[in-house]
Parts: structure tokens; C-alpha cells; sequence
């Protein structure tokens, strides 16, 4: 295994209108970014990830007639092909212990694949229409290999399911459906379905990249989980999980517990998180769906430069936090309106977006780091909580914004409004009476043009709003109602029947509780 690496008044009718200036056989495709740890930057690349993980694109071409054919039956599983080297046969139990490529076909209602190669072996087995079932325990383990390939035969529907309890409940034992003590890499162009009835559904307890495949995981426990780092580089993963639903969860070497999403659609349902890492968590490109969790995102850094992220969630949206070292408290930050912030300490967290879309729709924070957040590029949109308890952002120290595009609607109590080092400008509303959901509320500049359109998800008593289009020191009218494209978010639309509620000037910063919170104009 290779080593790697955030009350202006106005007079206007029933609007109090608050400013926060900016202060400021298949070869699965990658395109990666930027993967950091507490401790130091490391980049993982398109051109290093074969470096900064086991996986290797080689992993996924071989010589067909090198295969091993095993067909898989109850009472009556055989090797078929020629070559048997490497291959055990014990009852319903099939053992593997040596490097090459296994194609399996079949079914065993209650039998096991084990694998128990070498340390420098690298085991390929090939699901080819294979519905395996036990009932006492996993019924696909990977004991021992330097990797192992689980490759999904094209055009091929594959099944693994274990016992709701197992005979074995050691600490080591295994706890999964799919559970490998080695590296684990998922790929080819076909299906699988893990039914993770006993804990986990997926499991790796060193390094899991999910190259390919259409996949899908139920799992009364956590759904996917990878140790050092997991890696989603193409695919469709659905999962469902009544505990975490994609982690890294390696909690004690330095520089490993990271999770990166470069490409393909993950889909998940979440009992409790919905993609979680222990140090770095980056998304570079394909889509990110968490349709139900607890908090979304969560981990000491969370990284976003590419991508589409949607979440949604019962309590915090994004969240920095965890077991990283804090520092002192007191770092210039964003202004938070009537909140905590003045005395929460700045821990070694951060948010980073630079690119890609993220959309946030959440009971508790929206978009919350216990460190620090920088928005340098993307769209950035958070659906808030309606309670004065959390704000659409929270950021203990600094929220710096320097490009891109924020809407983040949601309580007052907590508005929290970028820093004051932040360079591009921007404007914070805050409501005198709830704007209700469904609602336009329009942003016009002196000339008359529509600056953005954002329509509300629910309920809102305040709007931070930061994009290029605003100027600071230039003054905007605020109309609510009128008409719009889209039925929620940031769209565009038409003040024609709107109420204009009040004018503000943009990156003027009034007094307000949080660490580093006061005047300044950006």
C-alpha cells in the first residue's frame, strides 16, 4: 500500500433592512482536487491519484484467459475453468488465496467468499450474475490481499446480503456485507445491491476507492465505509443507512480519514450523518445528493471546488468540526447579529469553496465551521433554520469572501455576515416581519436593473447576499413579492406587482456580536 497524503434601519415599511459589506475492462475516468489534512497540504491529483491511493487503472484490464472461473450453487459450487490454482471448495464456503482474477456466477443462499491471499497479492474477482446470502454472518470477506477488486460484470445484477446477527462479534471480526481487511476498490459498468442487515453494508479497513458501478447499499448501520480514505471517482452509489452513510473514519494516523468525491452521483439517506470524514472531506466535481441526514457534510475540513452538492438535514447543513486542535478565540470574523460568537473559541476547522454549486436546506446551521470558511467562487445557496437558536451561517472566526455567489436566508438571531477582510461586497437583510415561503424577494440596483431574484424555501427573517454584481457604497432597493423563474433559490424574476419594502448601501457594516464584528466597507 502506497503512503499519500461564515439592523441597518432604513425607512421603508415593515422592513428593517441590515448591510454586511463583504469585508471582503473499463478505465474509470478522474478529475480530483485538492485534498488537505490538519497537519500539512497535500494535493491529490488526476495525474497523482494512482500515487496517493492503491488504485491503478491497470487493476482494470486483464487477459481473459488468465480468468478463474468459479460457478457458485448450494452443496455444489466448482471451479469451471481450466486453471483451479488458488481456489478451495469447503461445503458452501468458496476460499481464494491466491493473486489473479476469479469470475463468479451463481448463487449461495447461505455460503461465504473468502478471500485470504497474500500481503503482495492483488486479488480481481469478477461478479457475474452472483447473489450470495449467510446466515450467521458476512458472506463476502477479505481477510488478507494487498488489494482487492470487486469488478461488476457489464450488464450484470449482483447481490450481497448477510445475517441480521452474527455468530462472530469479535473486535475484528467482520461486520459487514462486503468487508475487506485490505485496499478495496468497486468498478466495472454493472450492479450490485448490499443488504447490510446486521451493522454496515460496505466496508474497507484501509483504503476503499469506488471506481465505478451502479450501487446500491441498505444498511442498518453505517452504509460505506473506508478507513484511510474513500475515494468516489465514477458511478452511481445510492445508500441508505440508519447510522453514517459515507465515511473515512481512520481517527489516529496523520494524514489519513480524508474522502474525496471527484465524479459520478452519490445519492444518500442518512440515520445520522450523511458524508463524513475524520480530517479532510473534498468535493471536485460530480454530484453530491443528501436527501436526509443529521448534519450533511462533516469534518475537520471540508473543501468544495467543483461539483453539485445538495443537503439536507435536521441539524447542522455543513459542518467543520471534530477532533482537530483548537486555538485562541478571538480571530477577526464576521459580524453575528445578537449571537454567540464573541467568545467561541477558533478551532483548527475549515470550509473552503472556490467553485461548484452547494445548496443547503437545514433545521440547525446552515453552513457552519467552528474554525474558519472562505467562499472564493461558486454558488453558494443555504435554506436556514427558522429558529433564532442557529443561523443559515455560523463561523467562530473568519468568513472570508473573495468570490462567488451567497444567498443565506434564515433566522436573525444568528445572522452571522462576512469578515472584514473578505474583498467582495455584499448586503444583509434583516426583516422586520417574516418573509413567508414561496416568496420573491428582488434586489435592484440605483439604475433600476435586477441585481438576483431569490425565492424563499420557507419562512425567512434575514437574507445575506454577496455576489460580483454588488459594488460597495452603491445603494439597493429591496422588493418582496412580483414574479420569478424558479419556485426556490436564486433565479430571476420581475419587481411588476412587488412591494418595495426599503433601500440599503452596500458594505456598510453596523455593530454586531461576533468575533471581529464592526464598522468597515468592502
Amino acid at each position: 500500500m502506497r503512503s499519500f497524503r461564515t439592523y441597518l434601519s432604513v425607512a421603508a415599511v415593515a422592513l428593517a433592512v441590515s448591510l454586511a459589506g463583504c469585508s471582503s475492462a473499463t478505465t474509470a475516468s478522474t478529475t480530483t482536487g485538492s485534498t488537505s489534512t490538519s497537519a500539512t497540504q497535500q494535493t491529490v491529483t488526476a495525474a497523482t491519484i494512482e500515487e496517493d491511493t492503491h488504485y491503478d487503472s491497470d487493476d482494470l484490464t486483464w487477459d481473459a484467459a488468465s480468468e478463474v472461473a468459479i460457478s457458485l450453487a448450494d452443496g455444489g459450487s466448482k471451479v469451471t475453468s481450466s486453471s483451479s490454482t488458488g481456489v478451495a471448495v469447503d461445503g458452501n464456503t468458496v476460499t481464494i488465496s491466491a493473486a489473479g482474477t476469479y469470475r463468479l456466477s451463481g448463487s449461495l443462499t447461505d455460503g461465504k467468499i473468502v478471500v485470504a491471499a497474500g500481503d503482495s497479492d492483488t486479488v480481481r474477482i469478477i461478479l457475474d450474475g452472483v447473489e450470495l446470502g449467510n446466515s450467521s454472518g458476512s458472506p463476502f470477506v477479505v481477510n488478507s490481499a494487498d488489494e482487492a477488486i470487486v469488478y461488476l460484470e457489464d450488464g450484470s445484477s449482483n447481490t450481497l446480503s448477510d445475517a441480521s446477527s452474527y455468530a462472530d462479534q469479535g473486535d475484528d471480526a467482520p461486520n459487514a456485507a462486503l468487508y475487506s481487511m485490505a485496499d478495496l476498490t468497486i468498478a466495472g459498468p454493472g450492479s450490485l445491491s448490499v443488504n447490510g442487515k446486521y451493522n454496515d453494508g460496505i466496508v474497507s479497513k484501509d483504503g476503499l476507492v469506488l471506481a465505478s458501478g451502479k450501487v446500491t447499499v441498505d444498511a442498518k448501520d453505517d452504509g460505506i465505509r473506508g478507513k484511510d480514505y474513500t475515494v468516489l471517482l465514477d458511478g452511481a452509489y445510492q445508500v441508505t443507512a440508519g447510522g453514517d452513510a459515507v465515511k473515512a473514519d481512520n481517527e489516529t494516523d496523520e494524514g489519513r480519514g480524508w474522502l474525496l468525491v471527484s465524479g459520478g452521483a452519490l445519492t444518500v439517506n442518512a440515520g445520522d450523518d450523511g458524508v463524513k470524514a475524520f480530517n479532510t472531506l473534498t468535493v471536485t466535481g460530480g454530484t453530491v445528493n443528501v436527501a436526509k441526514s443529521e448534519e450533511g457534510l462533516e469534518a475537520q475540513h471540508i473543501a468544495i471546488s467543483g461539483g453539485d452538492v445538495t443537503v439536507t438535514s435536521n441539524d447542522d447543513g455543513v459542518n467543520a468540526s471534530g477532533g482537530a486542535s483548537s486555538s485562541a478565540s478571538g480571530a477577526g470574523g464576521g459580524g453575528m447579529g445578537g449571537g454567540m460568537g464573541g467568545g467561541e473559541t477558533v478551532g483548527d476547522y475549515t470550509v473552503d469553496i472556490s467553485g461548484g454549486t452547494l445548496t443547503i436546506n437545514s433545521e440547525g446551521d446552515g453552513l457552519d465551521s467552528n474554525g474558519t470558511a472562505a467562499i472564493s467562487g461558486g454558488t453558494v445557496v443555504v435554506n436556514g433554520p427558522t429558529n433564532d437558536g442557529n443561523g443559515a451561517l455560523d463561523v467562530n472566526g473568519e468568513l472570508a469572501v473573495s468570490g462567488g455567489t451567497i444567498a443565506a436566508a434564515g433566522s436573525a438571531g444568528m445572522a452571522v455576515t462576512p469578515g472584514t477582510t473578505s474583498t467582495q461586497s455584499g448586503l444583509q437583510l434583516t426583516f422586520d416581519t417574516s418573509v413567508a415561503a414561496g416568496t420573491p424577494v428582488h434586489i435592484v440596483d440605483s439604475s433600476g436593473k435586477e441585481v438576483a431574484t431569490f425565492v424563499t424555501t420557507k419562512s425567512i427573517a434575514s437574507l445575506v447576499f454577496s455576489s460580483s454584481a454588488i459594488t460597495a457604497g452603491q445603494n439597493y432597493t429591496i422588493y418582496t413579492g412580483g414574479t420569478a423563474e424558479a419556485k426556490a433559490g436564486l433565479t430571476t424574476g420581475s419587481i411588476d406587482g412587488a412591494e418595495q419594502q426599503g433601500s440599503v448601501t452596500a458594505g456598510q457594516y453596523t455593530q454586531a456580536q461576533g468575533p471581529g464584528g464592526g464598522g468597515g466597507r468592502r
